[in-house]
């Protein structure tokens, strides 16, 4: 099928968008009333208010409830289930959304992204990427999700340079209950799910929890998941005092897919080929290795104390005091045909009079590490003053090592031979305070500063030794103007500023990086409808942008690109078409660019001019159309559009990835029920109705060639894509009790 080409397509979504429509009410949730009360906010609520935006932050940001994430969690990944929100792209290595699952936000990748679990800085310390495949079904354990776009609000753990994800666990529950969940689907999917509260007890404890287990083949040859998943909360309430004691984890074993597809050949006629494990016996025959796969579990432990101190029209005041504990272990295995036995530290040897310096062999990378620390905040509010200071301080152990198991001549002196051993330890502490002052009525002012000292020591085979020490100091300021009851303007900039991540360090001597945001919006929010624009210019100093080209593990490589910008604007909505009809389109069209960009290309530096950043599209749009036949059934039509891009910094034209345009269909119906069941929900999913190729990512790679001419040296190109699953299904039940 041929689709609409991006102008065509562009020009079309936002003359629809910009027809505002009439209708009935959309959510109570959406209707404003100005207010002169101190605001309340329940005991849950505390643990991610420190790092929460609300609607008179000058920030943009976007909300996603439990609601709106049960009606697609059927095994997806969480990144998945947000690939509707505004400027969000998102990718998945196994194609169908189980398994390594990554988000891009504004065109900046994962590591950019500031993730925090109940204010608990999630990001691994040293890649500073989020892997949701450790945790996964963690969305059937979630409250609520906010998404701020650009650097956001100061919060914990690495600082934000393309958004910040605040996750919210389940609030305490003063009724018991339980659930039983069951998910099946395409590539012999399926998701497993137990949950259980006790309720509140005496009206002091309550014991909750979660089990699960989800299963894929993937829509990539071989690329299966065996993911399994805990959550238990034991919550204890006394007066204005909340203690919530928190255990979560998962373990997953998958079969590698990260090495994407480069054969243009098999790419058209066969996409879901996996070049991970492949090799070829004595015979020539194509063989895969059968153990080609990533090992991980990770335990996380929390203890939080919340506490209002005092209430009342004279103010409110509360504190939140958190401990945290992650132990992360795991390895993934590989078979590398033909391996040099100098890089496995492994001697020569002479067979039949012949020296062997390579053979085939099995190698083992183990990632032993522990994260834990501890975060603060306290929180006042009154009529005219919000005011929020805290901190946290964090520390980072992490071993890295590789062993030999196996080797096809008789290489190995003893059995799992070590090769490397590399340590690491990082220590990252912070302080914040932010105020938002009423100015007058309609007038606000917020203000936010935040240090943050980092320091980061490693000794390794490909880091070498790295002793470096950070100071950041993170300023930010805005305006929000509520220009009557329904609707408000905002300004507001600020300052962010990063270390590079252990990939950097194995490949250069990289500078830490400096962005400086600035956002113009505005806000409209009634019982009819809701509106929201906002214009972004994000400018940066030696961004470590993506260079297209990935590690041997797949991990993105990137570089400092010295000047360069994202600008754009961004519009969503949420409009009642008909009674029983809404709609909820977003857009983003934006400009990203290195600016005097240079590059060494045919052995020489070469200044390119303004080029484009890597994988930065300039449109992202989504549109949902939901329809509500009769009370408890809806019915969804999810569209998703993704400009084309550049997969590396050059704007070779070999290193673009194309445009995309893909539409899901979601049906729920929750059927009331009476005595032991109280209801029982029905869902499918209906991804990728139009059964359409696409490639939501990929890699583009460099590399000089001397060969063709005496003392010449040519830049050569090569390029890979991670092929996305044609037409797929899921479908669910779950039983309430």
């Amino acid at each position: 099928m041929k689709f609409l080409n991006k102008n065509v397509y562009t020009f079309i979504f936002l003359l629809l968008f910009l027809s505002f429509s009439r209708g009935q009410s959309v959510n109570s949730s959406n209707n404003k009333t100005l207010q002169d009360s101190v605001p309340q906010k329940s005991l849950d609520e505390i643990l991610v208010s420190a790092v929460r935006a609300t609607e008179k932050t000058p920030m943009a940001f976007s909300n996603l409830d439990k609601r709106d994430l049960a009606k697609r969690n059927l095994g997806q990944d969480l990144p998945s289930l947000m690939n509707f929100m505004t400027s969000v792209v998102t990718t998945t290595d196994a194609g169908n959304g189980i398994g390594y699952s990554g988000i891009r936000v504004r065109g900046s990748d994962a590591t950019r992204v500031n993730v925090t679990i109940n204010g608990i800085p999630y990001n691994d310390s040293e890649s500073q990427g989020t892997f949701w495949v450790n945790m996964p079904d963690f969305t059937s354990s979630l409250e609520n999700i906010q998404l701020q776009r650009g650097v956001g609000t100061s919060t914990n753990g690495s600082a934000a340079f393309g958004a910040s994800l605040n996750l919210l666990t389940d609030q305490t529950s003063k009724s018991a209950y339980g659930s039983v969940a069951n998910s099946f689907g395409s590539y012999n999917s399926r998701k497993h799910t137990v949950k259980f509260s006790s309720g509140l007890l005496d009206n002091s404890f309550e014991l909750s929890g979660r089990l699960s287990e989800i299963r894929s083949d993937g829509y990539i040859d071989r690329a299966s998941s065996n993911l399994k998943s805990y959550f238990l909360q034991g919550s204890f309430i006394y007066k204005n005092a909340l203690i919530k004691a928190l255990a979560f984890g998962g373990d997953q074993v998958t079969y590698q897919a990260w090495n994407g597809l480069e054969d243009p050949e098999m790419l058209l006629h066969n996409r879901t080929f996996n070049t991970a494990g492949l090799y070829y016996d004595a015979d020539g025959n194509q063989k895969f290795y059968a153990n080609e796969t990533d090992n991980y579990k990770q335990d996380h432990y929390q203890l939080h104390w919340n506490q209002k101190w005092t209430s009342g029209d004279a103010g409110v005041f509360s504190t939140n005091l958190a401990f945290h504990y992650t132990k992360g272990f795991g390895f993934y295995e590989n078979y590398k045909a033909n391996a040099k036995l100098s890089e496995y530290d492994i001697a020569h040897i002479v067979v039949d009079g012949q020296e062997v310096s390579r053979t085939d062999l099995v190698r083992l990378k183990f990632l032993d590490n522990h994260f834990y620390g501890l975060t603060f905040s306290g929180n006042y509010q009154s009529k005219k003053v919000d005011l929020v200071f805290g901190g946290a301080a964090n520390r980072y152990e992490g071993d890295h090592y590789g062993q030999v198991k196996w080797s096809k001549e008789a290489v190995l002196t003893e059995p799992n031979q070590q090769y490397y051993f590399d340590t690491s330890v990082k220590n990252d502490v912070n302080s914040f305070v932010k105020i938002n002052y009423q100015i007058h009525d309609k007038l606000s002012l917020y203000g936010d500063l935040q240090y943050r000292y980092v320091s980061y020591d490693a000794n390794g085979l490909n880091t070498g030794l790295v002793q470096d020490t950070f100071h950041f100091l993170n300023p930010k300021a805005g305006l929000n103007y509520q220009m009557d009851l329904n609707s408000a303007l905002y300004f507001s900039y600020a300052k962010g500023q990063r270390e590079p991540n252990r990939t950097d360090y194995e490949n250069g001597s990289p500078k830490p990086e400096v962005l400086n945001d600035f956002e113009l919006g505005w806000r409209y929010a009634s019982d009819r409808s809701k509106y929201n624009v906002n214009v972004y210019y994000m400018r940066y100093k030696d961004q470590l942008v993506l260079t297209g080209a990935m590690s041997d593990v797949g991990a993105p490589l990137r570089e400092n690109s010295g000047d360069s910008y994202r600008l754009g604007i961004e519009l969503d909505a949420v409009v009642p078409l008909l009674p029983k009809v809404f709609w909820n389109p977003n857009i983003t069209l934006s400009s990203n660019k290195n600016v005097n960009f240079k590059a060494a290309i045919d052995g020489a530096i070469q200044d390119l001019g303004n080029t484009s950043i890597a994988f930065s599209p300039a449109v992202i749009a989504s549109n949902t159309l939901m329809y509500i036949p009769v009370q408890g059934m809806n019915i969804s039509l999810l569209t998703k559009f993704v400009g084309s891009q550049f997969m590396g910094n050059t704007d070779a034209a070999v290193s673009k990835l194309d445009s995309y345009y893909t539409n899901d269909i979601s049906f729920n119906y929750t059927l009331p029920c009476k005595r032991l069941i109280k209801s029982i929900v029905f869902s499918l999913l209906l991804n990728n109705i139009f059964d359409v190729k696409y490639n939501s990512n990929g890699f583009y790679y460099t590399y000089d060639d001397n060969w063709t001419q005496p003392n010449a040296v040519k830049t050569m190109e090569g390029v890979g894509y991670y092929p996305q699953a044609t037409f797929n299904m899921l479908g669910g039940v779950t039983f309430n009790f």
